[in-house]
C-alpha cells in the first residue's frame, strides 16, 4: 500500500491540476492530512485550490444536515406519529373526535398507520362518533427555494410535509401492449390518486424525438404523454402534488378497509388540541438510522424533513426551509464553522440557490473526524466500489480507489461534487473536498475519467519520498 506524505507535495499536484483540469468547468480543491490529536478545524492543508470559491455543493449539502440534525436534535431522536383524543375507547367507539398527529416522519408509510389502527381495534375500536382530525401544518411551503421545476415530479424531489406517507411517492409501471405501440401504466389500486396515460412505445426506433413528459395538476391528478424508446416495461417513481389531501384520501380507504365505521368526516387541521389522552403511537427508527439512509443513499426526504425540524427545534414554530436553514447555520456556527459567505436554503442540496465553499465543507468534515459525538458519521459514508452511492460510479470500483475512499458525492445536471475521507490500513489519512461545476453532458460523454477520479488516483497513487 502506498501512503501520501504527510505534507503532499504541492508542485506535484499543482502541475497534475494543470494537466487534468477540465477547460470547460470550474473546480475547487482542498486536501487536509489528518491529525489525530488535532483540537480545532485549522488542521494542516496539503494542497488547496481555489477553496473559498463558492459552489452549487448539490447533495454535499447533507455531510451539513447531519452534523446540525446530531449536535441539536441529539443520536436517539426519533419523529413521533400519535393518535388521540378527548376520552378513551368505551362500548367499542370514540364518543368525539380523533386526533392523528403527524410529525413530518420521512419514513412513515400507511402500513405503520394500519398497525396503529388495528391496536385501536385489539383495545375494542369499531366507531368513530365524531371526525378524524389529521395534524398538520396546512401552510407550509413543500419545496425550497432553487428546486428545479421538472425535478418536481420525480420522487427525488418529494414534497416535503408534516404530512408523509410511503414517502409521498407513487410507484407505477409503464408497459408495451402487445398489439401495437399504445402503453399501458399499472400502480396500485389503494393509491389515492388519478394519472392519465397516452403515452406510446417506439419499439423499432421510428419517432424522430421520443421523451416521455408527465404533468401534474391540482388533487394529485398526474397525466403521462410522449413516448418511451424501447420494448421493455419502465418503472416509474411518481412524487404527488399536495401530501395533505393525499394522507386524507389514504386515511379514509384505510378506516373502510379495516372496518371502522365513522359518523364525522376525515379533515386536516392545523389545531394541536391540549389535555388528549394518547392511544397509540409509532416512533420511527432513531436519527443515527435515518442519517445512514440520508448520507448513504442520498435521501433527500430525510435530509430535508430533518431541517424542518431544526427550524422548529430551535425556534419553537413549525419548521420550515427558511427557518430551518437559519437554524441549520447557526447550529454549525457554533461548531467553529465559518459559513459567513455561504448561501443555504435547503437540507438535500436539491437547490440551485446553495453556496458553499470547498474550504467550508473541508471544515465540516474536519469536525466529523474531531468531535467523537460526530465520528459515527464516518462509518455512514458511502464506500468506493462497495456501499451507496459510490458502489457502482466510474473510477470507484477499483484500485487505487476501491475500499479507501469514504466519500459523500454531489451530483446534478452540470455538478459532480465529492467530499469524505481517504482511509488506508485502517486509518483516515486525509480528509479532501473536490467541487466541479459547469460539468457539460457533452464533454462528460468524452473525458476520459471524472476530474475527481483522475486526482484521486494521481494523488493516492504518489510514492513516498
Amino acid at each position: 500500500m502506498l501512503f501520501v506524505t504527510p505534507v503532499l507535495a504541492n508542485d506535484y499536484l499543482t502541475n497534475i491540476v494543470k494537466i487534468i483540469e477540465p477547460k470547460t468547468s470550474q473546480t475547487a480543491i482542498i486536501v487536509s492530512p489528518l491529525d489525530n490529536n488535532a483540537k480545532d478545524l485549522k488542521a494542516d492543508v496539503g494542497f488547496r485550490k481555489d477553496a473559498e470559491r463558492l459552489f452549487v455543493p448539490a447533495s454535499t449539502m447533507k455531510l451539513l444536515t447531519a452534523v446540525a440534525a446530531t449536535k441539536a436534535l441529539g443520536r436517539d431522536f426519533s419523529f413521533t406519529t400519535q393518535i388521540d383524543s378527548f376520552v378513551g375507547i368505551k362500548n367499542n367507539r370514540i364518543e368525539g373526535d380523533l386526533f392523528l398527529r403527524f410529525d413530518g416522519d420521512p419514513t412513515l408509510t400507511t402500513n405503520d398507520l394500519r398497525q396503529l389502527f388495528k391496536l385501536l381495534q385489539k383495545q375494542g375500536l369499531k366507531h368513530i362518533e365524531g371526525n378524524l382530525y389529521l395534524v398538520g401544518d396546512q401552510q407550509e411551503t413543500l419545496q425550497a427555494p432553487g428546486w428545479v421545476w421538472d425535478d418536481l415530479g420525480i420522487c427525488y424531489a418529494a414534497p416535503v410535509s408534516r404530512y408523509i406517507l410511503n414517502q409521498n411517492c407513487v410507484k407505477a409501471k409503464l408497459a408495451p401492449t402487445l398489439a401495437d405501440n399504445q402503453s399501458k401504466l399499472t400502480f396500485s389500486q389503494f393509491e389515492p390518486i388519478s394519472i392519465t396515460n397516452t403515452a406510446v412505445f417506439d419499439k423499432v426506433d421510428d419517432i424522430p424525438f421520443c421523451e416521455l413528459s408527465l404533468q401534474r395538476h391540482s388533487n394529485n391528478q398526474f397525466a403521462l404523454s410522449g413516448c418511451y424508446a424501447g420494448q421493455k416495461p419502465l418503472k416509474l417513481s411518481i412524487a404527488i402534488s399536495d401530501p395533505a389531501l393525499y394522507a386524507q384520501n389514504s386515511l379514509t380507504n384505510m378506516l373502510e378497509n379495516l372496518g371502522i365505521s365513522i359518523n364525522g368526516n376525515v379533515l386536516l387541521t392545523s389545531k394541536r388540541p391540549a389535555n388528549t389522552l394518547l392511544l397509540a403511537q409509532h416512533k420511527s427508527k432513531p436519527l443515527s438510522d435515518l442519517t445512514d439512509t440520508m448520507l448513504l443513499k442520498s435521501d433527500n426526504l430525510i435530509a430535508d424533513s430533518l431541517l424542518k425540524r431544526l427550524g422548529q427545534h430551535i425556534y419553537g414554530v413549525p419548521g420550515s426551509f427558511i427557518n430551518g436553514s437559519t437554524a441549520m447555520k447557526q447550529i454549525l456556527t457554533d461548531q467553529g464553522i465559518d459559513l459567513s459567505s455561504a448561501n443555504i436554503v435547503d437540507g438535500s442540496g436539491l437547490s440551485r440557490y446553495n453556496l458553499l465553499s470547498a474550504q467550508q465543507l473541508s471544515q465540516v468534515l474536519l469536525l466529523i473526524k474531531q468531535d467523537k459525538q460526530l465520528n459515527f458519521l464516518i462509518d455512514q459514508l458511502p464506500i468506493a466500489g462497495k456501499t451507496g452511492t459510490l458502489a457502482y460510479r466510474s473510477g470507484y470500483t477499483s484500485l487505487p480507489l476501491k475500499g479507501i475512499v469514504l466519500a459523500k458525492t454531489g451530483s446534478m445536471m452540470g455538478v459532480a461534487n465529492l467530499a469524505g475521507f481517504i482511509k488506508q490500513d485502517g486509518q483516515l489519512t486525509q480528509a479532501f473536498v473536490i467541487l466541479e461545476n459547469g460539468h457539460s453532458p457533452s464533454v462528460k460523454k468524452t473525458e476520459v475519467a471524472p476530474f475527481n477520479v483522475l486526482f484521486l488516483q494521481s494523488m493516492l497513487q504518489k510514492s513516498q519520498p
